[in-house]
């Protein structure tokens, strides 16, 4: 796996990350042996960048990362997360902090579960409305300072915000969804990252697995999957008619003879190289499908006729619930 610079503050990755939020929660089942071997199939492919955030399993999926990668420290460019308060004996409870005394404790339950002395990517998951961003930054470089952190990054903030935060202290990345079928951050957000140095993570470039064309029907999406509730794209008849978008992408790949996840991460992956996008998976099989599209190379005929097959105009549903779209930043 190539290595690319992420932003302009010297951070090193691997052409491509491992999310690992399904890892622990969210999608199905666990299954942490499975995990832990993925990662460190991951390590030996030669991706370092792993994609966390104390939210994920409420602690868990920090913990399994921290147990898995002891030995292979040096090989991991570990990115985490806080801002998504949660509590283990309330796991319905969900709250926004920014504050910088929050700021201060979250980083240090992360170092203690992943058992490292610095994270290196250290990000503001969503932006607390309630907390200047200024006074949330401040607190990041701080913990730079501390030598806690080594990089500081934020994840679905606004154009405006990004120019604020970037004042207080440089910021290497920001994280956002971005994929075939949700591309608005074409409009301002990646524009702005560019103008400032920002490297971009998208994340879900699979559209959170659709785009793989392995869920066909609505039963492929268990009962405990967040899918089913959290994101209207998956129910209902938005699930029938942004099935029909996958086709389409199936169709192109069958010809180009690459699997459609394959082909959605290698379209990412041609939209520039300051894009270094965190397919999520908790199994071998997929990940190495996944790091193989980055041998894939499309000409600009066939980026322009994928952007076509999929447009943003039929895409059925919104990217969150309500509730998930009230914590994005505007």
């Amino acid at each position: 796996m190539d290595k690319v610079k992420l932003g302009s503050q010297g951070a090193i990755v691997s052409r491509m990350g491992l999310g690992c939020m399904g890892m622990s929660e969210f999608y199905g089942e666990r299954n942490d042996v499975e995990s832990a071997a993925t990662i460190l199939r991951a390590l030996d492919l030669g991706i370092t960048l792993l994609d966390t955030a104390d939210a994920y399993g409420i602690g868990d999926n920090e913990e399994l990362i921290g147990k898995t990668i002891r030995g292979r420290r040096d090989e991991v460019f570990i990115a985490t997360k806080f801002a998504n308060v949660r509590k283990k004996d309330d796991p319905a409870y969900w709250e926004l902090s920014g504050r910088p005394d929050y700021v201060r404790a979250a980083c240090d339950a992360s170092l203690k579960r992943l058992g490292v002395d610095h994270i290196d990517l250290y990000y503001q998951h969503r932006v607390d409305p309630k907390t200047p961003i200024e006074e949330t930054v401040g607190a990041m470089a701080e913990l730079v300072k501390a030598g806690k952190v080594k990089y500081l990054g934020l994840s679905e903030a606004s154009p405006a915000t990004i120019r604020r935060a970037h004042k207080v202290h440089p910021i290497t990345a920001l994280q956002t969804e971005y994929s075939l079928w949700e591309r608005h951050v074409e409009k301002e957000i990646l524009p702005t990252v560019r103008e400032l140095g920002i490297g971009f993570v998208p994340y879900s470039p699979l559209g959170r697995g659709f785009l793989t064309g392995a869920i066909t029907k609505r039963s492929d999406i268990g009962e405990k999957d967040f899918r089913a509730v959290r994101y209207p794209r998956f129910t209902g008849e938005n699930f029938d008619r942004n099935q029909v978008l996958v086709e389409r992408v199936r169709a192109i790949a069958d010809r180009k003879g690459v699997k459609p996840g394959q082909l959605a991460l290698a379209w990412v992956l041609a939209k520039g190289a300051d894009l270094v996008p965190i397919p999520g998976t908790k199994r071998r099989k997929y990940l190495e499908e996944n790091a193989a599209a980055a041998d894939i190379r499309l000409t600009p005929q066939e980026v322009t006729e994928l952007e076509a097959a999929v447009p943003q105009s039929e895409i059925a549903g919104d990217r969150y619930a309500p509730a998930g779209m009230k914590n994005i930043d505007q």
